[in-house]
């Protein structure tokens, strides 16, 4: 009957550390999946801000500005314009 009472306390702490460990592994695994949630969200607003500084410098206006004044680049003007016309092999006097 000793024996039984001894068995069943050694089983009892067996399951009671069991136990501790077990709350302690869901506590800890709550802890690092709340961290990766807030991460989570810090990456979402960085992400939203690189995409919305990815078309503020693709814009049209500042691409533009910057061509006008870093570049030195002007627009094109008819004046300052010069066309190639290509000629036709027949009326060039070609040889046949």
């Amino acid at each position: 009957m000793v024996r039984a009472i001894l068995l069943a306390a050694i089983f009892l702490m067996v399951a009671a550390m069991s136990l501790v460990t077990a709350r302690y592994q869901a506590r800890d695994l709550f802890i690092k999946n709340e961290q990766l949630v807030s991460q989570k969200k810090e990456l979402n607003v960085v992400w939203r801000h690189l995409q919305l500084e990815r078309a503020e410098l693709s814009r049209n206006a500042r691409v533009d500005q910057i061509a006008r004044d870093t570049l030195k680049m002007t627009p094109i003007a008819p004046a300052r314009t010069l066309y190639i016309r290509e000629s036709s092999p027949a009326s060039s006097g070609g040889v046949d």
